[in-house]
């Protein structure tokens, strides 16, 4: 099937893949582009994968401060080349997610990073809450692992639910830029700073 060029570079356009990619992808979807972007999407996501496992040397530090001045963040962003580090989308995604911790204030980046000490914090609280209901032992310590695992997700940077589009996770956004740009983005450490 002969795929006309204005089509390849719409796809191009909506997806920033290459050429070569997004003709692939419309002939496999028969020159559906909806089709086309989910297709390139889960290998876009697939590449990302396999991208997790090579080192991250290079990077930034972003950062972003509210309008009000009284609150902002810096972000530790990690990628396998300068010049990545360099790109303006990169940039971008480390300013994104560096906003992302001044409005959802995250505890930890990954989940398992959550300190014991305040995840039992918040059992006991859990625990004393569903005590008063009156529900049996076994049914509580299930409700308590099920908010726990909730909690973690809610207050780790990576599965938090990103504050521009709450349909998809910052892990996500990451995955995304990482098949995007072609590199492994690891996100490091961050700070919160407020008045």
């Amino acid at each position: 099937m002969s795929i006309p060029l204005d089509q390849i570079k719409e796809l191009r356009e909506k997806t920033a893949v290459s050429i070569a990619e997004c003709k692939a992808a419309l002939e496999e979807t028969g020159g559906d582009i909806e089709k086309a972007i989910l297709a390139l999407r889960k290998r876009g996501l697939e590449t990302a994968d396999r991208k997790l496992k090579r080192e991250t040397r290079e990077g930034i530090v972003a950062y972003y401060v509210h309008t009000n001045k009284k609150v902002g963040a810096m972000v530790e962003l990690f990628c396998e080349t300068d010049f990545v580090a360099r790109n303006l989308e990169f940039e971008a995604l480390g300013k994104d997610l560096a906003m992302q911790v001044v409005a959802a204030n995250p505890k930890a980046t990954r989940p398992e990073e959550i300190s014991e000490k305040e995840l039992e914090q918040e059992k006991n609280i859990y625990r004393s809450q569903l005590e008063k209901s009156g529900k049996p032992a076994e049914i509580i310590e299930k409700a308590i692992e099920g908010k726990t695992n909730k909690f973690k997700q809610e207050n780790a940077l990576l599965t938090q639910a990103f504050i521009k589009d709450p349909t998809q996770k910052i892990e996500d956004i990451v995955k995304g830029a990482i098949a995007k740009m072609g590199e492994n983005i690891q996100v490091g450490r961050f700070c919160r700073f407020q008045i």
